[in-house]
Order: C-alpha cells, then sequence, then structure tokens
C-alpha cells in the first residue's frame, strides 16, 4: 500500500489494484475513510474519523489534489 502523505496522524495511500474514479484511502489510528478526488472532491465513506479528522482529511485532499492525481496516473495508467 503505497503511502502518498502523512500529516496531522493521517496517512493518505492508495492500495495496489485501485480502480476509478481516481480517490484516496485516509487512515488514522485503525480508523478508515475513503475520499474521491474525480470528478469532485468527495466523502466516499468514513469508519470512524472523527469529524474534525475528516475535515482535516477532505482539506488536505483539496490542497495535495494535484499531486495525488499525479501519483494515481504514474502508478496506475502503465
Amino acid at each position: 500500500m503505497p503511502t502518498l502523505l502523512r500529516l496531522f496522524g493521517l496517512r493518505f495511500f492508495f492500495y495496489m489494484d485501485e480502480h476509478r474514479p481516481i480517490h484516496v484511502h485516509i487512515e488514522c489510528g485503525g480508523k478508515l475513510a475513503k475520499i474521491e478526488l474525480e470528478p469532485e472532491i468527495a466523502i466516499v465513506y468514513n469508519h470512524g474519523l472523527k469529524e474534525n479528522e475528516l475535515r482535516m482529511a477532505v482539506d488536505t485532499c483539496k490542497l495535495y489534489k494535484a499531486k495525488f492525481i499525479e501519483e494515481w496516473h504514474n502508478r496506475f495508467d502503465n
């Protein structure tokens, strides 16, 4: 599971066999969430992240969206 970023206790990552739409997974203390990056940033699911953790994850996805999408293409479009 390639880790893209660790920030404020949140780990942003891809699984090895990802599928579209482009998205990232977020882990924090054993809790998980999934956020789509395209066509828009949207929470797909949240399994236990607190409201402030989820808000921070969404804000981080907005900030790093271009980088995460670039990494997606580098890993899965080859």
